[in-house]
C-alpha cells in the first residue's frame, strides 16, 4: 500500500459559504472544447466581444452576451453601447446545463434537488474572456430582478477567484483556484456576495480544453425580465 494514492490529490466539492459551492471538474475536456468552439461562434456573431465601461473605466475582460445584453447597470435585447445589434438568443442546451449544474452542486439541499433544479430557467449569460493580464474587481451581481442562483463555468487557464460576503468588498473573503472545467454556483444567502478575479495563472490551460491560453468564464443568470 502506498502512502498517497490518486485520491489524495483530488480536489473535493466544497461549500465555501451557505449557497456557494465549488465543484471541480464538472466539465470534461471534450465538453470544454465544444463550448470553446461555441464561444468563437458567438464572438463572430452580431455583437463582437467588447470591454464594458464601469464608472468611466474599461474593464480588462472582453464580453459577449447571450439572451440579454448587459451593460452597467442594466439589461437590454440590443447592444446599445456596442453596435446596436440584437444579441444572440440564449441556447436551450445552456438551460439544461444550468439545471444539471445545480444538481451537481446539491442545490438547494442535496443531490435529491432535481425538482428545484428543473425550475431553474436562466435567460442570459455573460461570457467573459480573460487574457493573462485581465482581472475583475470585487462586485455584486445585482442587476437582475430575481435572486435565482448564478452558475459559473471556467474553461482554459486557471484563475484566483476571490469570494466574499454580501455586505462589504473587504474581509471576510476566501481565495480559491478555479481550473478549467470547474463549476461555481452561488445563490441563497450568498447570491449577493461580493466576488472577483484576482489574477489569471498563465500556462495552466489543459491540453484539449479548446484554449491554448486565456480563460473563458460563463455566468448564467435569470434576469426576471420579459419582452
Amino acid at each position: 500500500m502506498t502512502l498517497f494514492d490518486d485520491s489524495f490529490t483530488e480536489r473535493p466539492r466544497r461549500e465555501l459559504a451557505p449557497g456557494a459551492v465549488h465543484v471541480p471538474g464538472f466539465l470534461n475536456l471534450e465538453q470544454q472544447a465544444w463550448i470553446a468552439d461555441r464561444f468563437r461562434q458567438w464572438a463572430a456573431g452580431p455583437v463582437p466581444p467588447h470591454a464594458p465601461t464601469v464608472r468611466g473605466h474599461e474593464m480588462s475582460v472582453r464580453t459577449v452576451c447571450l439572451g440579454w445584453h448587459w451593460r452597467p447597470y442594466a439589461y437590454s435585447r440590443e447592444a446599445i453601447d456596442v453596435n446596436g445589434n440584437r444579441v444572440l438568443d440564449f441556447p436551450d442546451w445552456m438551460v439544461r446545463l444550468g439545471r444539471r449544474a445545480l444538481v451537481e452542486a446539491g442545490w438547494p439541499d442535496a443531490s435529491d434537488s432535481d425538482e428545484s433544479a428543473e425550475e431553474y430557467s436562466p435567460d442570459t449569460a455573460l461570457v467573459n474572456y480573460y487574457d493573462e493580464t485581465a482581472k475583475m474587481g470585487m462586485h455584486q451581481d445585482k442587476d437582475e430582478r430575481t435572486l435565482e442562483p448564478v452558475v459559473s463555468l471556467s474553461i482554459g487557464d486557471s484563475c484566483v477567484f476571490r469570494f466574499g460576503n454580501p455586505f462589504t468588498r473587504t474581509k471576510p473573503y476566501e481565495d480559491v483556484t478555479l481550473a478549467s472545467g470547474d463549476l461555481f454556483v452561488f445563490g441563497g444567502p450568498s447570491r449577493l456576495a461580493f466576488h472577483g478575479v484576482q489574477k489569471i495563472l498563465p500556462g495552466t490551460a489543459p491540453t484539449g480544453c479548446g484554449l491554448d491560453r486565456g480563460r473563458i468564464n460563463i455566468t448564467m443568470r435569470d434576469t426576471g425580465l420579459t419582452d
